[in-house]
């Protein structure tokens, strides 16, 4: 996959991840919740990297 490509996964990935940190808050599984909020976080910077690249 090129850049233009993966912008769009990373931007969904980011996305997906704030709705499952929601219901993870929501349903009080804080262990959950820490897991996406890194995962989250981790995807930022990858874009982060890709868009300081262009």
């Amino acid at each position: 996959m090129n850049r233009q490509q993966l912008r769009p996964v990373y931007i969904v990935g980011i996305a997906l991840n704030a709705i499952a940190f929601t219901y993870a808050v929501t349903n009080g599984t804080w262990l959950y919740a820490g897991a996406f909020v890194f995962v989250a976080v981790y995807l930022v910077v990858r874009l982060r990297m890709l868009s300081a690249d262009t």
